[in-house]
């Protein structure tokens, strides 16, 4: 990686930086109050009008094949192309005034691509969504991250992708296709703003300058991000040893409050620059190289023509900007050093016990370590304390209810036949334990029955959910009657991702609690009657989804949630149960949820 890339990169940051901050605290703004409520806006007003007030997985294809549904969101996505092109112009507009060194003020940036955008927007250009969309996201340059990149493949997907050997491959193959094809068109919204090319021109452009330098150009553009992830992890962790150090550091207790509150202030102006200017640096990145690979193929360096900078502030509104920033600083130093003053003298504790009961559920019993659905699994997610266990069951020929996920037992147990044309003593002398390991050859698919014993026995609780196929014969019925057999209603619930399924348990027993198994969940879904709690899918879960279910008086679960990332988030959400393959993991992260202490969590990390 030549010195001069890092040079002209950190140049065009640094020329114009002010106006680049401004820029992008602009645009979050607009794009957290103004782009993104609109676009919402958009996609509730076309469920509005074609009479959906909720989406789950039975419904949404009607919804998506409304040819008005079409039409609505196509402009939506053209919406949310403009915002994101108008973000990517207005930097390459900046980085451009900054290369010619050239100073400009963000509102004269804005305009000129404003300007710009408006020549690029045309309908030949059309097929420049299909770059935005997908070039953005699957190159995870950063472009865009607060619109495109932040739509992400739901959590199950991905975890279905990767237990199928052919799907991973086939998933492998296509990302690096789309990158490899796409990477060659990364210059082409240079070429339409700085040289008012059309996008098929700036395509054929592009192309010819990553000719030869396509994987130098990653490699240089990994490097950047790697060295930035880097320096941002040094940072934070001087930031951490520093207040340690004054912590423990035998001065006066309000000197030292004042000092470690000093740190903070510091480590959270550099954060929230650094969270603001991330978009930059990514397409800093590639300008750098634009212009670079310009001049080594002797190609002309275009400028647009500079517009005359306007004074926007006059000299005192800027005095008057200067005092008010020092004295939120001087309020912020003052009242920051006062908690932190109360906190290390111990007057103040910071430990809360949050007043919830956040529960586990282990996905299919401990199947990580053992096969799923078995009562080796149910044993061992007792033994690592689970609220809860989450199985399925089926129906076999002989209307015997068996603990299974899938209708056909090919996954399994290596034989391709259905549950439910095989009657409960076939089905018994099979092996569904080798898939995952020979050790557990002896591993059977157990009856529904055995299950319910077992958790009544152990003071387990139980999520079954039903998965009809259409052939069963009273299916709700008999599971129904299995557990008033072993008198465990109080331990159960009945859930499905079949609507009909909670229907008819409620019309045989309404008071059996129910719950709706949603892959997606857009909508007001508590007018789901039937549904007396929603198990969501994690990728779908947001805060206003948790609120509008709690508001309604019901439970919210989050599935199936394997990453401490991934939990933290749910935890923070306030979900009310998260179901999960790592429950160990789970468990802990919610234990430390209701005892939290700042100080003590930092020593603990450096411990």
């Amino acid at each position: 990686m030549k010195k001069n890339y890092i040079k002209n990169m950190l140049g065009i940051i640094s020329y114009n930086f002010k106006t680049l901050i401004k820029f992008e605290m602009i645009f979050k703004l607009l794009l957290s109050w103004v782009f993104m409520p609109l676009a919402l806006f958009a996609f509730h007003f076309s469920m509005k009008i074609t009479g959906y007030s909720y989406l789950t997985l039975e419904n949404i294809l009607d919804f998506l094949m409304n040819p008005l549904t079409i039409l609505l969101l196509f402009i939506d996505v053209i919406f949310l192309t403009m915002v994101t092109l108008f973000d990517v112009s207005t930097l390459i507009v900046i980085f451009d005034e900054a290369y010619h060194k050239h100073k400009i003020d963000s509102v004269s940036a804005m305009k000129i691509s404003l300007n710009q955008c408006r020549k690029v927007l045309r309908p030949r250009n059309i097929s420049i969504v299909f770059l935005i969309m997908f070039l953005i996201p699957f190159l995870n340059i950063g472009l865009g991250s607060n619109v495109i990149s932040s739509i992400k493949i739901p959590e199950f997907i991905l975890d279905y992708i990767k237990s199928n050997s052919t799907l991973s491959i086939l998933f492998v193959m296509v990302y690096f296709f789309l990158s490899f094809t796409l990477l060659k068109w990364i210059y082409s919204i240079h070429y339409m703003i700085l040289e008012e090319d059309d996008f098929k021109e700036a395509r054929k452009k592009s192309k010819n300058l990553m000719k030869g330098n396509m994987l130098k150009s990653q490699l240089k553009m990994f490097m950047v991000q790697f060295l930035i992830a880097l320096f941002y992890l040094f940072f934070l962790f001087l930031g951490i040893f520093v207040i340690i150090w004054l912590y423990q550091l035998g001065t006066k207790e309000v000197v030292k409050s004042v000092l470690i509150t000093i740190v903070w202030l510091f480590i959270f102006i550099f954060f929230t620059i650094s969270t603001i200017v991330s978009t930059s640096v990514s397409y800093a990145m590639i300008s750098a190289l634009f212009y670079q690979s310009k001049l080594k193929r002797n190609e002309k360096i275009c400028s647009l023509k500079k517009k005359k900078n306007e004074k926007l502030i006059v000299k005192r509104r800027k005095i008057l900007l200067k005092l008010a920033g020092i004295v939120i600083m001087i309020l912020s130093l003052v009242g920051g050093s006062m908690l932190t003053y109360q906190i290390v003298t111990g007057k103040v504790n910071l430990s809360i016990e949050f007043i919830r009961k956040m529960e586990i559920t282990a996905h299919r019993g401990a199947s990580v370590s053992y096969p799923e659905n078995t009562m080796l699994a149910f044993r061992k997610a007792k033994e690592l304390r689970a609220d809860w266990i989450e199985l399925d069951v089926q129906q076999t020929k002989d209307r015997q209810i068996v603990v299974a996920h899938d209708a056909n037992l090919l996954r399994v147990t290596g034989i391709n036949q259905n549950i439910i044309d095989l009657e409960y003593a076939e089905i018994e002398k099979l092996d569904a334990g080798s898939f995952l390991n020979e050790e557990f050859k002896d591993a059977k698919i157990p009856l529904l029955k055995e299950v319910v014993s077992f958790a009544k026995e152990n003071k387990i609780r139980l999520n079954i959910e039903l998965k009809p196929t259409g052939r069963e014969d009273n299916f709700e019925q008999n599971v129904l009657d299995i557990i008033n057999e072993y008198d465990y209603k109080d331990g159960c619930v009945i859930t499905s991702q079949v609507y009909q399924v909670l229907e008819n348990v409620k019309k045989i027993d309404s008071s059996f609690k129910t719950v709706y198994v949603m892959s997606i969940a857009i909508g007001n879904i508590t007018e789901l009657t039937y549904a007396d709690a929603f198990s969501v899918e994690a990728s779908n879960v947001n805060q206003s989804l948790v609120r509008m279910v709690h508001h309604d008086g019901k439970e919210i679960l989050a599935w199936t949630v394997n990453t401490e990332e991934g939990i933290t988030k749910m935890i923070d959400m306030g979900v009310d149960n998260i179901v999960t393959d790592n429950i160990s993991l789970g468990k802990e992260l919610v234990e430390k949820s209701r005892h939290s202490n700042l100080i003590n969590e930092l020593l603990k990390i450096l411990q």
